[in-house]
C-alpha cells in the first residue's frame, strides 16, 4: 500500500542549535530547510501530495499557502524539482499526486476553479497522478438513517462531483496531459459511495479516490468499502483521501485500497494532548516546556499581571537546564518532574502531566530508535517546544508510520 504525504511546508532547519535555540540559515525557508525525505535516512513515504488550494489565490483557505514567488518557481521548475524528490540516494522513485483541496472551499456553493484550470495545474507542474475536481459532502447516514430525506445540498454535490469527473476524464483519459487521471467519489452513505464508484468505472477510471471520509468513524469507512467492493472491478485501485487508521490497513487492502494520504502522524506530534511521540509498541507524551514569549496562554497571564515575567523565565530556564542535567545523569527523574510540574502549574493552572512525563522519561524511547531524528536530537525529540523540535518529532512519527506500513505489507 502506498502512502502519499501532503505538503504543507513542513520542513526542519538542519542547522538549528537545540541547546542555544538559534539557527544559522537565513533566506528562503523552503529552499534552505529540509523535507522529511531529505532529513531522514530513508524517505518515509512513497510520494507527496500537493493541493491546488495551496497555490491558488482563488480559494478562501486560511491555512498554509504558497507565496507568489514559490508558485512561480513551482510552475517554472515543476513539482519534482520544487519538492526535491529526485536524489541519488533514494532507492525508489517518489511519486507525485495532485488534488484540489476540496476541504478548503467546503463552505462555498461551487468550487472556486474549473476542470480546465485543474488540468492545467497538474500538467504544468508535472504530476504523476491528478485527482478530479470535487465538492465535499458534509454528512453521513448509516443504514438505520438512510430512510430519512437526503438534503438537496448533498445530492447536488454528489451529482456535481460525478459530472466534473466525467469532464475531467474526457479531457485526460488518453493520458495526453502526462498524468494518470484519478476519479473522485463523494457520498453520504455506503450505498451512495458504491454507486459513485460504479459510475466512475463506467466513465473509464481504474484509479478512484474516496473523498469526504476524514470525519467518518472507522466502521463507517469499512462499511462503505465493503459496499464498494461489490461493484469494484479487479483492476480498480482505491485511494483514501486524508485517512490512515493504521490498525485497519490490512482490512483496507483487502477491499482494494491501493494508497492513502495523511498528515496525522506529523500533526499529532504537536496537536495531540498526549500521543506525541510514536513507536511500534505505543505512543508517548511529549514534555511541554513552552517558550515564555511564545505561548499564548502564558503571555495572556503575564500581560494581565497574574504571572510575573521574570519568575516564568526563571522556571523555563530551570526546566531546560534540568533536561540537559537529566540526560547527562546529573539530575534525578524526580527532581526533573518536580521542576516541570512547578512550571506547568504556572502556565496551565491545575494541569498535571507528571505521570505521563515520567512514563516517557523512564521508557526513553528515543534511545531505542535508529531514525536520524532521534540519533541527532536525543532527548530533545520529546521536548514539546517550538517548531523545530515539534516538526522533528513529526518526522520521527513518519518514520514509524513507514515501519508500520512495511510490516503490514510483509504480512
Amino acid at each position: 500500500m502506498k502512502f502519499f504525504f501532503p505538503d504543507a511546508h513542513d520542513l526542519v532547519d538542519p542547522t538549528f542549535d537545540y541547546q542555544r535555540e538559534r539557527r544559522a540559515l537565513g533566506g528562503s525557508r523552503q529552499q534552505s530547510q529540509l523535507y522529511a525525505h531529505e532529513y531522514l535516512d530513508k524517505p518515509p513515504y512513497d510520494g507527496m501530495l500537493l493541493s491546488k488550494a495551496m497555490v491558488d489565490s482563488n480559494t478562501s483557505s486560511k491555512g498554509v499557502r504558497y507565496s507568489f514567488s514559490q508558485v512561480q518557481r513551482l510552475k517554472r521548475n515543476g513539482i519534482r524539482e520544487f519538492l526535491r524528490l529526485d536524489n541519488p540516494r533514494f532507492t525508489k522513485r517518489l511519486e507525485t499526486l495532485g488534488d484540489c483541496g476540496s476541504f478548503s472551499y467546503v463552505n462555498e456553493n461551487e468550487p472556486p476553479f474549473g476542470v480546465e484550470s485543474v488540468i492545467e495545474f497538474y500538467s504544468e507542474c508535472g504530476f504523476d497522478y491528478g485527482i478530479s475536481l470535487d465538492h465535499v459532502i458534509l454528512g453521513f447516514r448509516g443504514e438505520s438513517e438512510c430512510k430519512q430525506p437526503i438534503p438537496d445540498a448533498w445530492t447536488y454535490r454528489y451529482k456535481l462531483t460525478l459530472e466534473l469527473a466525467n469532464q475531467f476524464f474526457a479531457r485526460t483519459g488518453r493520458k495526453e496531459h502526462g498524468f494518470v487521471p484519478v476519479g473522485t467519489a463523494q457520498g453520504w452513505s455506503s450505498a451512495s459511495y458504491k454507486n459513485a464508484v460504479e459510475q466512475l468505472q463506467l466513465m473509464g477510471y481504474d484509479y478512484i479516490a474516496l473523498g469526504g471520509m476524514v470525519p467518518l468513524k472507522t466502521h463507517e469507512i469499512l462499511s462503505s468499502l465493503e459496499a464498494i467492493n461489490g461493484v469494484r472491478k479487479p483492476n480498480t485501485k482505491l485511494h483514501l483521501l486524508g485517512i490512515s487508521r493504521l490498525d485497519n490497513l490490512s482490512e483496507f487492502k483487502k477491499y482494494g485500497v491501493y494508497s492513502f494520504d495523511s498528515t496525522s502522524p506529523l500533526k499529532r506530534a504537536f496537536m495531540d494532548n498526549k500521543d506525541n511521540y510514536h513507536t511500534l509498541d505505543g505512543h508517548f507524551t511529549a514534555i511541554r516546556i513552552p517558550q515564555v514569549d511564545g505561548n499564548p496562554q502564558l503571555k495572556k497571564l503575564i500581560l494581565a499581571g497574574i504571572v510575573d515575567f521574570n519568575a516564568a523565565r526563571k522556571l523555563e530556564t530551570v526546566c531546560l537546564e534540568g533536561v540537559k542535567e537529566y540526560e547527562s545523569g546529573r539530575l534525578s527523574i524526580d527532581c526533573l518532574i518536580e521542576r516541570l510540574t512547578e512550571y506547568e502549574i504556572l502556565w496551565h493552572g491545575k494541569k498535571d502531566d507528571g505521570d505521563k512525563y515520567r512514563a516517557t522519561l523512564e521508557a526513553a524511547p528515543w534511545k531505542k530508535c535508529l531514525c536520524s531524528v532521534c540519533q541527532k536530537l536525543g532527548i530533545q525529540v520529546v521536548i514539546f517546544r517550538g517548531a523545530e523540535r515539534n516538526r522533528s518529532r513529526g518526522f520521527h512519527n513518519l518514520h514509524v508510520l513507514r515501519q508500520q506500513i512495511d510490516q503490514h505489507s510483509n504480512q
